[in-house]
């Protein structure tokens, strides 16, 4: 007898150990099942091709914003080159995502591009930078860039009131524009400003074109500092270029040779860079930048790239935006103005330009 109660009773035992091990599986199971729910069912990439810059940082924070709003998931990655773009591509398909937003490292690489996207079934929708075909010829791909035309002559007529305001010589003055011809987005803005400055009757003998590179600030140090060395005779300058690091890069050469605000004038184009250089207790020769807007290249392609995944609805094919030419005075008003207040603060400017290497140390 008391053999058996022992067994009825290691029995009892083993069956209430199954049952609550079978309780736990099924809560655990359960929480699992809560979690892949609560995980967003729309996943978006964001690829850009220089993720240390500030441009790109803040395509990244406006996006991130854009996926708070609507509830999906931004993955964000980094695409120096071509391979990496595969890559990334390929990491994309594996996490699940519908589509991307990128910044080719090459404009060439559009039919590789979109040939891996299509293998996934992945949208995908261009900034900044439209893919070219093997042909040369711009492929029809959803794209938002900026207006570089109306954006080179915005900067060409603010140097040029500038320098009428302070009423330099011509013979004293010059202009250096620093380019970078491989990208027609970019070509365009040092283009139409050299063309802006000579139907404003600058002299066209005195622009000066210098490549750089690398299109970064080391890059246009070392044109600059060339075109320096070329025309040694030239008591101010004008300077322009692709966008704020190619005119600070041209600034930084000429600091180094004893020119400064009084005798320099730059003019970038960005929005974040020339921020920095306001902030500086010393007057600068980085006498206005022209803003384009983050906001737009980031939130608003994600936004539309998102509709498009979500719903359906096939986003524009071509979208340009301006730019508005800011200096030390206005640009807070303006960037409140333009919803952009959060880049005003200390900490959306991330980290300083790099300078040590051109000779000059940071602010």
């Amino acid at each position: 007898m008391r053999g058996d109660r022992s067994t009825r009773r290691k029995a009892l035992a083993c069956a209430l150990c199954i049952t609550t091990a079978a309780f736990a599986a099924l809560s655990c199971s359960g929480r699992n099942a809560v979690r892949k729910s609560d995980a967003p069912a729309i996943r978006i990439g964001f690829l850009v091709k220089r993720p240390e810059e500030l441009w790109f940082q803040n395509e990244w924070r406006y996006a991130q914003k854009c996926a708070d709003a609507n509830g999906f998931q931004l993955i964000k990655i980094g695409v120096p080159d071509g391979d990496k773009v595969l890559a990334a591509i390929d990491n994309l398909a594996a996490q699940g995502a519908q589509g991307f937003v990128i910044c080719t490292p090459d404009v060439r690489l559009g039919p590789a591009i979109l040939s891996r996207a299509a293998t996934y079934g992945l949208k995908v929708f261009t900034v900044d930078d439209q893919f070219v075909g093997p042909d040369g010829s711009f492929i029809a791909v959803p794209y938002m860039g900026i207006s570089s035309p109306q954006i080179g002559a915005a900067v060409a007529n603010a140097l040029y009131d500038e320098y009428r305001k302070r009423r330099w010589l011509p013979q004293d003055t010059a202009a250096l524009a620093v380019t970078f011809d491989e990208l027609n987005t970019v070509k365009e803005r040092t283009d139409t400003a050299e063309e802006t400055l000579k139907a404003r009757s600058f002299p066209a003998d005195r622009i000066f074109r210098i490549p750089e590179k690398t299109a970064d600030l080391p890059g246009a140090f070392d044109a600059a500092s060339i075109a320096l060395s070329q025309h040694a005779e030239v008591k101010r300058w004008l300077v322009f270029s692709i966008n704020d690091e190619g005119v600070l890069g041209a600034i930084r050469a000429m600091e180094n040779r004893g020119f400064n605000a009084d005798t320099v004038i730059g003019i970038g184009i960005g929005s974040s860079l020339g921020i920095i250089e306001f902030r500086k207790r010393e007057i600068t020769p980085f006498f206005a930048f022209c803003l384009i807007n983050p906001y737009m290249h980031g939130f608003q392609t994600t936004e539309w790239l998102y509709r498009w995944v979500s719903a359906g609805i096939q986003p524009p094919m071509d979208t340009r935006t301006p730019g508005t030419i800011v200096t030390r005075d206005d640009y807070r008003v303006i960037f409140q103005n333009r919803g952009l207040q959060d880049l005003l603060l200390p900490a959306a400017d991330g980290a300083k330009p790099q300078e040590t290497d051109m000779g000059r140390g940071g602010s």
